[in-house]
């Protein structure tokens, strides 16, 4: 009769003993070998007429083996389905179990397979999390400059005679000079095109009303500010940090000059902005505009909030874990096997993913969280919708129905599509039970915060 005994090897780490006697595979064995000898193509033999001797010699070992194998597995799974112990993964086999199995003495033998146990923990107060919204306001400022984008962006080109704007386009041929702007023999050159603006205010004066031909000497130091100027040292073929280079003077002929002549804001360019709303007026086009920026930093918002919940939660949930197991199993869970030193490397990254996903399973059972099928289906047109983007698809959608079936059969896609959604379900959950301060930030304050995200 088979036996498993079960004691603790470790820090939620058991080890099991499954131990078969011979009755326990005996009868499937001999079975087993009479199917072979009335199935085995033996050269020689008519079908079936296979002496037994023959049989057990040449297919008898590996039968055998697979018998008691079976048998073990078996009383394993059966073990697992009765105890329900809340454990990592399958249970793994440990060295020792290749022992030699004799099929002419027919014995007892035993196995040990390892467990790592999934630890008891509880959640902090999320009541008590110190966590702060940081909302970006929509200025008269960001609105004025995207409408100065989309009209740059709807302009058209236009060559001008002399040089007016800030925003003029110039072409230019560097060459290298001394200070007086004489050239030097063998010295760097360059065609490139710079925005007037990109100067620095000195030398975007000493612009102001020229032409085509005209040079213009700078030090390239005076006439750029540092980020520009680490840009022009390299299209210059220098380091961009190269100090000595910073100090050349060069002569900056103008071969072109170029300046977009904005889009009026009238309704046709509105139409062409957003072809749905009826908007009339550059009041109206404002408010619209704003109200897509506040959008997108609303939901930057909710994300670096949500970041912060993870953390919280993360950070203050104390668990242990089964190391030595998950190390071990690392090892032999992926496609190929990894090293000791591998495992022990990956295991710090690996651990605090499977924190999140025990504290996030714990929290989705409490609270019942569900996906159905027709969120999926819902979900999966929006994806459908997003990839083909603005195209028009016209009025007829039929087939977007059977795209949905067919992804719906797609394992890795509802599975995929499941977790986000599940994602979603639980961080909108967690915001209702954490109390932020709110407070005012800019663009760039909360983008710098935005440099992680996890679910």
């Amino acid at each position: 009769m088979a036996t498993i005994t079960r004691e603790r090897i470790g820090q939620l780490h058991d080890k099991l003993t499954v131990k078969v006697a011979k009755e326990d595979y005996l009868a499937s064995f001999e079975k087993k070998l009479k199917e072979y000898g009335r199935t085995a193509n033996i050269p020689g033999f008519r079908k079936g007429m296979v002496p037994a001797g023959m049989i057990k010699k040449m297919y008898g070992n590996s039968i055998f083996t697979d018998e008691i194998l079976r048998a073990v597995e078996k009383e394993l799974y059966n073990w697992l389905n009765n105890e329900r112990p809340d454990i990592f993964g399958q249970p793994l086999p440990l060295a020792g179990n290749q022992q030699n199995m004799d099929l002419n003495n027919p014995a007892e033998y035993e196995f040990g397979f390892e467990i790592g146990l999934k630890p008891e923990f509880s959640l902090p107060d999320l009541g008590k999390a110190k966590l702060t919204l940081h909302k970006v306001a929509a200025t008269d400022a960001m609105v004025d400059e995207e409408i100065n984008r989309m009209q740059i962006k709807g302009g058209k080109m236009t060559e001008p005679e002399t040089v007016a704007s800030e925003e003029t386009v110039l072409n230019l041929n560097f060459t290298e000079s001394d200070k007086d702007g004489n050239a030097v023999e063998g010295g760097a050159s360059k065609e490139n095109s710079v925005i007037l603006k990109y100067f620095t205010a000195a030398v975007q004066k000493k612009f102001m009303g020229t032409k085509v031909d005209d040079v213009v000497t700078v030090q390239l130091s005076k006439a750029f500010d540092d980020d520009k100027l680490a840009m022009i040292l390299e299209d210059l073929g220098f380091d961009k940090d190269d100090k000595e280079a910073a100090k050349k003077y060069f002569n900056l002929a103008i071969t072109k000059i170029g300046l977009v002549e904005k889009r009026e804001l009238n309704e046709d360019f509105f139409k062409e902005i957003y072809p749905g709303k009826e908007i009339k007026t550059t009041e109206e086009l404002k408010a619209a505009i704003k109200e897509e920026i506040e959008a997108y930093w609303n939901a930057q918002s909710r994300n670096q909030l949500q970041d912060q919940i993870y953390h919280f939660l993360v950070d203050e949930t104390t668990m242990e874990f089964p190391a030595e197991f998950l190390k071990r199993w690392l090892q032999t869970s992926g496609e190929k096997e990894k090293t000791a030193e591998e495992a022990e490397a990956e295991f710090p990254g690996f651990s605090s993913q499977l924190k999140w996903t025990l504290i996030s399973d714990k929290l989705v059972r409490e609270q019942k969280l569900e996906v159905n099928q027709e969120e999926l289906r819902a979900y999966m047109r929006n994806e459908i919708m997003r990839y083909f983007g603005s195209m028009n698809l016209g009025d007829d959608t039929s087939w977007m129905e059977s795209y949905v079936d067919r992804m719906m059969k797609d394992e890795k896609q509802v599975d995929g599509s499941y977790r986000r959604l599940i994602a979603e379900k639980l961080f909108s959950w967690l915001e209702t039970q954490v109390k932020p301060k709110e407070k005012t930030v800019t663009p760039e304050e909360l983008n710098a915060m935005q440099h992680h995200h996890h679910h």
